[in-house]
């Protein structure tokens, strides 16, 4: 039998009719009521009538209506047991469009944000509040910024807050995500509240929601800063300790952001990777003359005659395997890769400085036509690891391809390219493979991506990278 609170005596009047004063049971259907009211005035049809209020807006009275106005009402009761049942609802029912429509229409979305703004709640109620709060903002019915810069403090605090309630910083980390993408000005304000310093935190922590949500809206404060945040912020290291390798399984929604940080991150090599060397740039013929000195003992050239020096330039510049050794520089003007292949090189070079020699005086050693070009290799290689790192590609709406080794490496294609290319040398060696089977060589590594290009960036203790590269030599 229902509660008495659920039985309500209302007044309906119909024109041309008595009134009715029913006893109306709220936890019945509102179809079996209109029937009932119906048969009382020996009315056919019920299912073409519907009630409507008769006092202020006269609006027709719907299920969602009507529980729209009973939660209206509980949330704001005096009765806090009412106040938490009530919003626990409304946190429930609001993700029905029609409701929300009802619900909102009485203003009852700015009932919540007053509840926020005053913060005299439990965290329970909270929960609820921000809960509900947030399913009916989802359905774009009203503007994000028409919020005020009190409740926007508010929430921040909440994500902002060490000592804080899980499930409060969870939605709140939700709701501010949605304000930075609903528009330019929101984006300012929550920049300027939330501090990195606590979303960084919130990625190490166990709580696999809270580190997605904080992912989430990291990832939407920080846009066109991604780049310049990872490498001050170390960013990276955070992710890979936390996430990648913490207990518990990367789930889809984390793999999804972690995929599009590393697409964004990557994709700003696509500048180097479209644009040309410029043979009359004096910083990028300085790199190509700093690659042939790091390869080669080289006598004062100073002291040398311009055409002495040109041809000592000339015959060191074949030995590195460009194939325009008066002018490498126009090896490089294909794009891509561009001046990424320059990059490539020069970081090579850099950094392991013996084994570039050791590639440069084993393949000077060999016969002519069994000699491994560096540079016309490395150009080659470079075009691949862009392919397969997908650089310059748009991320997608639905991919979660990462590669973990990305957020353990400061450097990932350079150090990528390094390894890759003392195995390329180690597979042109043991396959005797001369000048004109280059282009099989070649083609032999750009088929072998479907199986390489996931492989090849696993992790091996005490090494930057290990790759499986020589799988088509048969080992």
């Amino acid at each position: 039998m229902p509660q008495q609170k659920d039985i309500v005596k209302i007044a309906i009047q119909m024109p041309g009719a008595l009134p009715q004063l029913i006893q109306l049971d709220q936890k019945k259907p509102l179809s079996a009521v209109i029937k009932e009211v119906c048969d009382g005035w020996n009315l056919p049809g019920p299912e073409n009538y519907a009630l409507q209020y008769a006092d202020g807006v006269q609006t027709y009275i719907t299920e969602s209506g009507r529980c729209a106005e009973d939660l209206y009402k509980g949330i704001q009761s005096s009765d806090s047991g009412v106040r938490c049942d009530s919003l626990k609802e409304l946190a429930s029912v609001s993700t029905d469009v029609t409701f929300a429509q009802e619900f909102i229409s009485r203003d009852g979305h700015l009932v919540l944000v007053k509840i926020v703004e005053e913060s005299n709640e439990s965290n329970v109620i909270m929960t609820h509040t921000l809960t509900a709060f947030m399913e009916l903002m989802d359905h774009g019915i009203v503007s994000w910024e028409n919020l005020s810069s009190v409740f926007i403090k508010k929430i921040a605090g909440f994500v902002n807050a060490k000592p804080a309630d899980a499930s409060i910083q969870q939605v709140s980390l939700d709701i501010l995500e949605s304000m930075v993408l609903s528009s330019h000005g929101l984006f300012l304000q929550v920049k300027q509240e939330v501090t990195m310093e606590r979303l960084i935190a919130h990625l190490q922590v166990t709580n696999q929601q809270i580190q997605t949500k904080a992912m989430a809206l990291l990832m939407a404060l920080l846009q066109t800063e991604i780049f310049a945040f990872m490498s001050k912020k170390n960013l990276r290291q955070y992710i890979y300790k936390n996430i990648i390798h913490s207990s518990g399984s990367v789930q889809d929604e984390m793999a999804h952001y972690l995929y599009v940080l590393q697409s964004i991150t990557l994709n700003h090599l696509e500048k180097r990777m479209m644009v040309p060397l410029d043979c009359y740039n004096q910083e990028q013929r300085d790199v190509l003359h700093g690659l042939r000195q790091l390869a080669f003992e080289c006598e004062s050239e100073s002291s040398l005659s311009h055409e002495r020096r040109r041809s000592l330039c000339a015959k060191e510049f074949k030995k590195l395997g460009f194939s325009n050794n008066s002018n490498p520089g126009q090896d490089l003007v294909r794009t891509p890769p561009g001046l990424l292949a320059l990059d490539t090189m020069y970081y090579f070079a850099r950094r392991y400085p013996d084994a570039y020699s050791r590639f440069v005086l084993e393949n000077s050693s060999r016969e002519d036509k069994h000699e491994c070009p560096f540079a016309r290799s490395s150009i080659q290689l470079t075009l691949i690891l862009c392919e397969i790192l997908r650089i310059g590609e748009t991320p997608s709406e639905t991919g979660s391809d990462y590669h973990p080794i990305f957020f353990n490496q400061d450097r990932l294609l350079e150090e990528l390219f390094c390894v890759c290319i003392q195995l390329l040398n180690k597979t042109w060696k043991e396959m005797r493979a001369t000048q004109e089977d280059f282009d099989k060589v070649s083609e032999m590594w750009h088929l072998g991506t479907g199986w390489w290009g996931e492989g090849v960036l696993t992790e091996k203790p005490g090494a930057p990278l290990e790759c499986s590269l020589l799988r088509h030599t048969g080992r």
